[in-house]
């Protein structure tokens, strides 16, 4: 797939302010820091359209990228940042949820994890979270290029055997320097959206 379009379509904090166009959307969820800002650049081959930030915890709102003008890559606030008071972070919480519970247009979320780290508490909540709402995951491993070459096969080994996916998600090694994963990532955006 070629992106040759791609903007800031729709900033919104709740339902009546979401598209209603049918569009499939795809979410990205992980914790701040994690790199979710780069990702979506790094896909989308843009070089500033998401922010990046040194200091995470900037995203606060539900973030809807539109792509030739055919589907949504969106965006939510990380979690697990502690400098975000925690009636924030309940806030961001409920606006999450709120968006899960009855979004027919949500086909798949990129779970965005560290590489270079075991899974957190955190990624596992929300692993099992997004469980419960019976949503398939792609668990996206980020920062793969600062995981030398021996290390990679045991931290794969670790993620798998802690997030335990079910029959159905899968997982990407994924850099935004190298560019490593971004064919496998378009590529299953593209069944979902070309058979739709």
């Amino acid at each position: 797939m070629v992106v040759k379009e791609a903007n800031l379509d729709i900033i919104a904090t709740r339902r009546s302010q979401y598209p209603d166009n049918g569009r499939p959307e795809f979410l990205l969820v992980g914790r701040s820091n994690v790199g979710k800002s780069s990702f979506i650049n790094t896909i989308l081959g843009r070089k500033n359209l998401a922010y990046t930030s040194s200091k995470p915890g900037k995203t606060q709102t539900l973030n809807f990228y539109g792509v030739n003008d055919k589907f949504y890559l969106i965006d939510v606030p990380g979690y697990g940042y502690a400098t975000v008071d925690k009636n924030t972070q309940a806030k961001f919480g409920m606006m999450i949820e709120e968006y899960l519970e009855k979004r027919e247009q949500l086909k798949r979320v990129f779970m965005l994890v560290d590489f270079r780290h075991k899974p957190t508490e955190d990624d596992l909540l929300m692993y099992n979270f997004l469980k419960y709402y019976n949503l398939p995951v792609t668990v996206i491993a980020t920062k793969a290029d600062k995981v030398s070459g021996s290390k990679k096969e045991k931290n794969l080994k670790t993620l798998l055997k802690d997030l335990d996916l079910v029959i159905g998600d899968d997982l990407v090694v994924f850099s935004s320097v190298t560019k490593l994963g971004v064919k496998e990532v378009l590529n299953k955006i593209e069944e979902i959206v070309d058979v739709i």
